[in-house]
């Protein structure tokens, strides 16, 4: 299998990604997409050609494989991979629907126009849903195929012996799988690998909340902040005009006074 595209996939979304996403980046390539290439197609190989069991019975070896094996471990893990990380192309395809909406807008009303997104791959809006979206996906997938490798396999372990009473076999037959501890080790990896993923991909999810609800608190106390202080400046502008009319009724008042002392003076020197 060619896991060319998935790696362009994880490079090209790893630069709209938080650190949260670009440590599950590094663990889905390195310790996941990487383990399965190189080491687990080659461990589980052709599986029920190493699968044995003691008869000769026609039918019985491939009847006691298809009961303990329904589904190939390596084919699970396959279609886990690529379940979990393509929903990471929703976002470069929302982010790449912003820059071509950007530049249509700029050929249409010119360079100097309004831009309709300051950074068309920073998460506001519709693309920090996409990326949340998409995160929940992620624990959706990655948890439900751990739980299918229990449930098909009645847990993660990978004993010696088997025992097989499935017809057409005469009897309880004993079968062996090959390689059983490296597989038990393999799968225990994987399991754990994703649990991992499961945790960073909870953890980015509350920390992208977290901050979208602290950015909602900051900007409704900076709204009470101003509303405050144009309340405030209203108040002392309203004081000042009226301290500004007292001023001037007293400033009346006193030349009337004056004027009227004047002419009482003038009235007793002319009947002298």
């Amino acid at each position: 299998m060619n896991w060319g595209f998935l790696q362009g996939l994880l490079s090209g979304v790893n630069k709209y990604s938080t650190a949260f996403g670009r440590v599950w980046l590094s663990i889905v390539f390195l310790f996941r997409v990487m383990v399965f290439v190189v080491a687990a197609e080659k461990v589980w190989g052709d599986e029920q050609k190493d699968f044995k069991c003691n008869t000769a019975q026609p039918g019985c070896h491939n009847v006691c494989y298809d009961h303990f094996f329904p589904v190939s471990h390596v084919r699970l893990w396959a279609l886990q991979l690529i379940f979990v990380t393509c929903p990471s192309l929703l976002v470069v395809m929302h982010v790449t629907y912003r820059e071509e909406r950007e530049k249509k807008h700029r050929e249409k009303y010119g360079e100097n126009c309004r831009r309709l997104y300051a950074n068309p791959g920073k998460k506001r809006g519709g693309l920090w849903w996409t990326y949340v979206l998409t995160l929940v996906f992620k624990i959706v997938v990655d948890a439900v195929f751990v739980y299918l490798i229990y449930y098909i396999y009645e847990g993660y372990d990978f004993p010696s012996l088997i025992k097989c009473e499935q017809p057409p076999c005469p009897n309880k037959v004993d079968c062996f799988i090959a390689r059983p501890t490296e597989k038990r080790i393999f799968t225990l990896f994987m399991v754990v690998t994703s649990l991992a993923c499961i945790l960073l991909s909870i953890f980015e999810i509350v920390y992208l909340v977290g901050k979208k609800c602290r950015e909602g608190l900051v900007a409704m106390h900076n709204s009470h902040q101003a509303h405050r202080d144009h309340r405030e400046s209203m108040g002392k502008t309203m004081g000042s005009s009226l301290g500004s009319g007292k001023n001037g009724n007293l400033v009346e008042a006193n030349t009337l006074r004056l004027l009227q002392q004047e002419t009482k003076k003038r009235g007793s020197s002319l009947e002298s």
